[in-house]
């Protein structure tokens, strides 16, 4: 099976920005240490962007993402920033080095 990544953008606010970190922190946290599948969760602060938030997250296989979507921390996350992220994008991508020559 081959490893799944996704590359999120989420957008809002810009005085929102502490707030939305501090749960997102809380995610990765939650999701690295509860989720076996969950390999790499990587959150990234635009230095130009001040509303917006690139999430970098690496999965096992489509059944540790499947878990992960579905998960009591994602569902917590959800509720704890759900009127404060105007905007999200997801890219769901294969690794490189996994793709057939």
């Amino acid at each position: 099976m081959s490893k799944v990544a996704l590359i999120v953008t989420a957008e809002f606010e810009p005085e929102l920005k502490g707030e939305i970190l501090h749960a997102l922190l809380a995610h990765r946290e939650r999701s690295l240490r509860d989720e076996s599948g969950t390999l790499q969760f990587e959150v990234l602060v635009p230095q130009n962007e001040p509303g917006k938030f690139l999430i970098f997250e690496l999965y096992a296989d489509e059944a540790a993402l499947a878990a992960h979507s579905e998960g009591a921390s994602i569902a917590q996350y959800r509720a704890e920033t759900r009127s404060k992220i105007t905007k999200v994008s997801k890219h769901r991508c294969d690794l490189g080095q996994e793709l057939p020559a």
